[in-house]
């Protein structure tokens, strides 16, 4: 099992509608997604959830990436799937937009998750990275653009 932080540069600007790790996310899940990759995007909340189905829906035409909220779509869910609850169905990796480790992360053979700029947030991010070490991750760390 191997994790992997992406270290956000900047903090969002005052009447930005989504968080800079939530663009990160989807930019990350379209490029697995093209690599042949089932993803899921889990979200702290429902309304992340939905908040993560618009952004992806406003992606350029030529780089749609099919995706879907949990329990909607085809029978085994688009290639990338999106929820607040755990997965249904297998897939290969996990972008982690939550706050936290979600009890279900073993599952995954790879996880992605993020260190906001924001102190509070790189804290919480700290926390995380211990726990996934505690369950035996291999852990790495990137640079994002963002």
């Amino acid at each position: 099992m191997h994790a992997t932080f992406y270290l956000l540069k900047q903090s969002n600007e005052p009447g930005d509608n989504l968080p800079a790790h939530f663009d990160l996310g989807c930019q990350l899940a379209a490029d697995f997604y093209r690599q042949g990759k089932r993803v899921f995007i889990y979200t702290q909340s429902q309304d992340d959830a939905l908040l993560i189905d618009e952004h992806l829906w406003g992606f350029d035409p030529d780089s749609f990436v099919p995706h879907n909220l949990a329990g909607e779509g085809p029978r085994n869910g688009a290639p990338v799937e999106i929820s607040h609850q755990q997965p249904s169905n297998f897939r290969n990796l996990l972008i982690n937009l939550s706050t936290t480790v979600p009890r279900f992360a073993t599952q995954f053979s790879e996880v992605v998750d993020f260190v906001p700029a924001d102190d509070a947030q790189k804290q919480a991010a700290r926390e995380r990275y211990k726990h996934y070490r505690q369950l035996g991750f291999q852990l790495t760390m990137a640079d994002s653009h963002i």
